[in-house]
């Protein structure tokens, strides 16, 4: 059986959304559900760079303006009081405990920490293009780190997304503080394969020959290719059709197992599934009964069939 996390999870929040008082008008944007739920599982380590770089509470808004084709954070009244700098030095100077973060929620529309869609003022007119200053340099610096706003975590499939990459990427930082070796980081995949099989199967045909090659004086490099590759597939939408297709094959290992009933049952189940009838916790759930009375260790030890904590339900939405 799969074992989560026995201490809460590190992740990055600005400051507003936990209820810090922050915000230019001196008030909050509290989110309850990050707060009280994704509270119990993840350790918040908040953060505001606009107080970081020295402005008030309360104080003047800030924007974004477009400036010789490239985006500036300026004072709303006085474009002369430009942040753009200080916000990206501001980025640059925490990037020590970002290090050890597994995922960052940033709060929407904001001109230093929006992760998209963000307004932009040009000339006269007001386009949603822009991303916050701080946002753009953390996700320069990280990469592969999952960010997310708190606003697109109301959608049930992009908030499972976030939250499973969320789960990757604290069983990497896991790996790296033991020591990737070649045999870690082929087993790490083994265990991920059938997650990544259902956000991209070009990137699942890829890093399997890619990971054949290994040799214990190329795993340092390959390791750091390798998890690129990994969260960069893992934050495309996974699709029922994706999923189908991943629950079909995990039944292939029940193939001496299941009577012609069952198979029907898990049949109709996947339907079901697929045309928005069910949650993709039925069918999963159908699949670990059949597991449990027939064990496979590859299965028993894939992440994808408890990819999360079971108390977070991610899989009763989707």
């Amino acid at each position: 059986m799969n074992q989560h996390q026995s201490e809460k999870i590190p992740v990055g929040i600005s400051a507003c959304l936990l209820g810090e008082e922050v915000r230019f008008n001196g008030g909050h944007k509290l989110h309850s559900y990050i707060d009280q739920t994704l509270g119990e599982f993840f350790h918040f380590r908040s953060f505001c760079p606009e107080v970081d770089i020295g402005l008030g509470i309360p104080r003047r808004p800030i924007r974004l303006i477009r400036r010789d084709d490239e985006v500036a954070c300026v004072d709303n009244e006085d474009y002369q009081l430009d942040y753009t700098q200080a916000l990206i030095d501001s980025a640059d100077a925490q990037r020590a405990w970002q290090a050890e973060l597994c995922g960052f929620i940033l709060k929407k529309d904001s001109p230093s920490c929006g992760m998209e869609r963000a307004k932009v003022y040009d000339g006269k007119q007001v386009v949603r293009d822009g991303v916050g200053i701080f946002a753009a340099r953390l996700m320069q610096n990280f990469p592969e780190l999952p960010v997310e706003e708190e606003g697109r975590l109301g959608d049930a499939v992009l908030r499972e997304n976030f939250i499973q990459r969320v789960y990757v990427m604290y069983r990497w930082r896991q790996l790296l503080a033991e020591g990737v070796t070649v045999a870690t980081l082929t087993d790490f995949h083994a265990r991920h394969k059938l997650i990544l099989m259902s956000h991209c199967q070009k990137t699942y045909r890829e890093l399997g020959p890619m990971l054949a090659s290994v040799r214990k004086d190329t795993v340092a490099d390959m390791a750091a290719q390798y998890i690129g590759s990994l969260m960069a597939a893992l934050k495309k939408r996974a699709s029922r059709g994706d999923h189908v297709n991943v629950l079909q094959h995990i039944q292939g290992y029940l193939r001496d197992h299941l009577d012609a009933g069952d198979k029907a049952e898990l049949v109709d189940a996947y339907e079901r599934y697929r045309l928005g009838q069910l949650p993709l916790i039925v069918p999963v759930t159908l699949l670990n009964h059949h597991f449990r009375k027939h064990p496979n260790e590859y299965i028993s030890r894939s992440w994808y069939m408890h990819p999360y904590p079971s108390q977070m339900s991610l899989q009763n939405h989707i």
